[in-house]
């Protein structure tokens, strides 16, 4: 299990900002995230399901509650043994500036979290008390704040932004072969470059060069290739039996 108090996959990356973020970065983040995670965003067509997204703003309203609360924030990074070069004036002058925010966009800090997230609001204040604590269920609560959040950086990691284009869109779904030419066009479709695709797949990036320009002789055995290209349609999100299939296929009728 992760010790929580080094964990990087916390609050702060949820939002996507540093330990050290500002009021106002904090925020913006904040508008950022709900933005990215509506049910109306682009870059979440035919990745997430409508209750995935719910789940994630779900977690992203807990972890602006917390972090915009210089109290909450406060007892959240010490349980963590986060931002120790902070001191109480620092926590005080965030709180003077979150204040203004507060009485002006009083709609944007919600009071009330979904009850959906109250497990993780509990996890919460059991590690935020020194003392007290039933062990087992503090482990617990770790545990599922934990898992939460790596889902969350899991998703944000495997999106796409593109503009949809039905069309193409058409062309890809009735597509029955697929060459290495056409990979490379949906790929940069879903405008995804090689080296973040090769972060995504942990596939080099020479091998998915070698897949696009159909260089068999640089491409490992056939067995191989086929997990390559089954991981390259997945994080694509394409069918990746039949994009791996097809592929495969080719590559043993065409390699010397």
């Amino acid at each position: 299990m992760n010790n929580p108090t080094t964990d990087l996959k916390n609050y702060y990356e949820v939002l996507e900002i540093p330990a050290a973020a500002r009021s106002e970065e904090i925020y913006h983040s904040y508008q950022r995230a709900k933005a990215a995670y509506s049910s109306d965003s682009i870059a979440l067509y035919s990745l997430m399901s409508p209750e995935e997204c719910r789940n994630v703003l779900e977690l992203v309203e807990e972890a602006y509650s917390i972090l915009s609360d210089p109290n909450k924030r406060k007892r959240y990074d010490e349980a963590r043994g986060l931002n120790r070069d902070f001191n109480s004036m620092s926590y005080n002058t965030i709180s003077d500036r979150v204040a203004p925010l507060r009485s002006g966009r009083t709609e944007a800090f919600p009071v009330q979290m979904p009850s959906s997230t109250a497990h993780i609001s509990s996890e919460f204040t059991l590690n935020s008390q020194s003392t007290g604590s039933d062990p087992a269920l503090k482990s617990l609560g770790q545990t599922t704040t934990t898992t939460n959040v790596n889902k969350l950086v899991t998703q944000k990691r495997f999106a796409l932004d593109y503009v949809i284009n039905a069309d193409f869109e058409k062309e890809v779904e009735d597509a029955t072969e697929f060459t290495g030419d056409f990979l490379r066009k949906i790929r940069e479709y879903k405008n995804l470059d090689l080296d973040r695709l090769s972060d995504m797949t942990k596939v080099s990036r020479l091998y998915l060069q070698g897949i696009e320009l159909e260089d068999f002789g640089k491409l490992p055995a056939a067995v191989y290739v086929r997990g390559f290209v089954f991981q390259y349609a997945k994080c694509l999100k394409l069918k990746p039996e039949v994009v791996a299939n097809s592929y495969v296929a080719r590559m043993k009728k065409l390699k010397p």
